[in-house]
């Protein structure tokens, strides 16, 4: 064998050794459903900030988005990582994390759709909320698995397929022994991973023969992006930036997968420092993965074979010694894998203590209940691969659902926890009102996923108005229509013990 595969396959398996390892030692520590589900809600800054960070980003950013934008906005792509920063991760610290802390320890909610019944008093919300979960996380996974499988094809020369097997055993392995204690514990070792990875990869391509150094680099970049009309963008390109900073920054906010790593955060101290860790991981990760990515028009004169997806791993096959090759390959390996994971437990948890558990006159135990949700995590896995398996662009996959999810949890979540007057009559206008206008909009398109982002944010946007609206009517209808739980804000309410 090529030694150099030999050196890329040695890290690789140094990395699926350690999370065999994280899941195995959790395993022992995993004994109950609120163990399983968001820990024992103790969580330090580090681990809670990681677990959000590799949460938020995966292989999508790395191969997807990081590919595509930088060839369509050149340096300007490097703005998205800052909104990502800035918005995705520091102000959705400051604004959600506290107060969902909060409300989730005293009224002990473990899934998104536990919130919104808290908060609105409405069984049947939850259950259409864990109904929208179920539907459009499905696609969202799907796109992890197909994010690696290029990288490793272009590099190993592993057929596709192999390249999501490994993806889905490595994250089965941990997340099904150990749940959401095994993933804190493997998402701080990613994010190590993922940190060190990054900043050699930027090291590397900008040291490339391609690039030639920032001295040399950027002017010929620029000079190139001026020629192809991308230095001054128009009204078009710049509506298209904004929206895929907005969906990709604010649009995680209404994400469930990363709601829940507030849940388990320590105590107000540990938000304080988790903010500043986070923001500083958010910044490293995704302005170094943009800043790759609006590189490509030094490597490429035009897109290879027309699938963009394909760029960012040519260009680190060409640029990178076989060592730090492996380090990148694990450091995508980490993103996806956390994302995966991060994705998996939040939809069957809401799967099975949402739609079967919670259901009315449901005579499972919480014994159950655990044992099913980690079947349900295995199950979730397999299906996710199943549906990635037929070959398809991961914008495609994961644009759409991102952007539904957004559209409909985002302003009843945000809106619930800062507006006291919110109603459960608003919340529904907000929640259908967003999840249909995104779907609308992408049978309407044809899913073309250019427009993906900007489909996005009208969702989240018109959500807003809906659930406000729907609010003054339930206000004006009086009753029950604008009936407020007093429970969600008095902090001095808690329901019975979480022991099991």
């Amino acid at each position: 064998m090529d030694f150099r595969l030999v050196q890329i396959w040695a890290v690789i398996a140094l990395y699926i050794i350690a999370m065999v390892a994280v899941g195995v030692k959790s395993a022992r520590k995993t004994k109950t459903l609120t163990d399983f589900v968001v820990g024992s809600r103790k969580a330090g800054p580090w681990m809670s900030a990681f677990a959000y960070g590799t949460t938020y980003f995966s292989a999508v950013l790395f191969i997807g988005y990081a590919g595509r934008s930088g060839w369509d906005f050149g340096l300007w792509a490097v703005l998205i990582g800052v909104s990502n920063a800035a918005l995705g991760a520091y102000l959705a610290w400051k604004l959600l994390a506290a107060k969902t802390r909060d409300v989730t320890r005293r009224l002990k909610i473990k899934t998104m759709p536990q919130l919104f019944e808290a908060r609105y008093q409405s069984r049947n919300m939850k259950t259409f909320a864990a109904i929208i979960i179920f539907i459009f996380m499905i696609p969202y996974s799907a796109s992890v698995y197909s994010g690696l499988s290029y990288l490793c094809e272009i590099v190993l020369g592993i057929n596709y397929m192999w390249a999501m097997v490994a993806i889905a055993c490595i994250a089965a392995v941990y997340l099904v022994a150990g749940g959401y204690i095994a993933s804190l514990s493997a998402d701080l070792i990613q994010g190590i991973v993922m940190i060190g990875g990054v900043l050699l990869m930027v090291f590397f391509i900008i040291r490339s023969d391609q690039v030639g150094g920032l001295s040399e680099g950027i002017p010929r970049l620029m000079e190139i992006m001026d020629k192809q009309e991308v230095l001054s963008l128009d009204g078009g390109q710049i509506l298209k930036l904004v929206g895929l900073c907005l969906l990709t920054s604010v649009g995680t906010w209404g994400m469930p997968q990363m709601i829940q790593k507030f849940y388990g955060v320590a105590n107000d101290k540990a938000i304080k420092a988790g903010t500043i860790i986070s923001t500083g991981f958010a910044a490293i990760i995704s302005i170094g993965a943009y800043f790759v990515g609006s590189l490509t028009r030094l490597f490429f004169t035009e897109v290879p074979n027309s699938i963009h997806d394909q760029m960012i791993p040519t260009m680190l096959n060409n640029a990178l010694p076989a060592l730090l090759l492996g380090i990148v390959l694990i450091l995508v390996l980490s993103a996806s894998v956390s994302t995966l994971s991060g994705i998996t437990l939040t939809s069957c948890a809401t799967i099975s203590i949402d739609l079967i558990a919670g259901r009315k006159n449901s005579k499972i135990t919480k014994e159950k209940t655990l044992t099913l949700t980690r079947a349900m995590c295995l199950v979730f896995i397999i299906l996710s691969y199943i549906i990635a398996a037929v070959k398809t662009p991961i914008l495609l996959l994961m644009s759409f659902s991102w952007g539904t999810v957004s559209g409909a949890f985002l302003a009843p979540y945000l809106l619930g926890l800062w507006w006291k007057r919110m109603n459960k009559m608003g919340a529904w206008f907000g929640m259908i009102g967003g999840a249909s206008i995104s779907i609308f909009l992408a049978i309407f398109s044809g899913f073309n996923t250019a427009n993906a982002p900007l489909f996005g944010v009208i969702a989240m946007a018109s959500s807003f108005v809906a659930c406000v609206i729907g609010t003054l009517i339930g206000i004006k209808l009086g009753g029950k229509h604008s009936e407020v739980p007093a429970n969600f804000f008095d902090k001095t309410f808690t329901l019975q013990d979480e022991t099991v």
